[in-house]
């Protein structure tokens, strides 16, 4: 199914480790890192994801914090994504986030549209992460509980 709007949705989600990532602590969540990896990129509606030559986005930092973890995708629409976030995959692993991730206490992920082909910078996604804790869920920065329509196609 094709996204018509010309629009793909762009998402940020960062994670406060509570231990460094080699250590014995995080590595129920390093050993899962392929096959939820994998999991995303064959849905049908995964476009892209954030990832170094390794094709891993552990080393890469946001925030200037080397103990927060980031993970960049885009995907066709809020119901992908969400689809994916709540489907058996990730959703195992996410039930486990407490054994290797601070409770958050402020925003950790962010949604926006971003025109399709975009692939969004971690400094962008940074940006917008900080827009959505200072503002709350707007038409430019959002949350899966709190979306937005696509932008209207140009012309119409």
């Amino acid at each position: 199914m094709q996204n018509d709007t010309g629009f793909e949705l762009a998402q940020i989600n960062v994670s406060r480790l509570l231990a460094p990532l080699d250590s014995d602590l995080l590595s129920g969540f390093t050993a899962a890192l392929d096959e939820v990896n994998a999991a995303a990129e064959a849905a049908d509606s995964f476009r892209w994801r954030l990832q170094d030559h390794t094709g891993d986005a552990t080393a890469i930092r946001v925030f200037d914090d080397d103990w927060l973890i980031v993970n960049m995708s885009v995907w066709r629409d809020p119901q992908s994504l969400s689809a994916y976030v709540y489907g058996p995959v990730h959703r195992a692993v996410l039930s486990r986030r407490r054994q290797w991730f601070a409770a958050p206490v402020e925003a950790m992920t962010a949604l926006w549209w971003v025109p399709a082909g975009h692939r969004p910078t971690p400094a962008e996604a940074e940006r917008r992460l900080t827009g959505l804790r200072a503002a709350g869920p707007t038409p430019e920065v959002f949350t899966l509980r709190h979306t937005f329509p696509a932008p209207a196609p140009a012309g119409r």
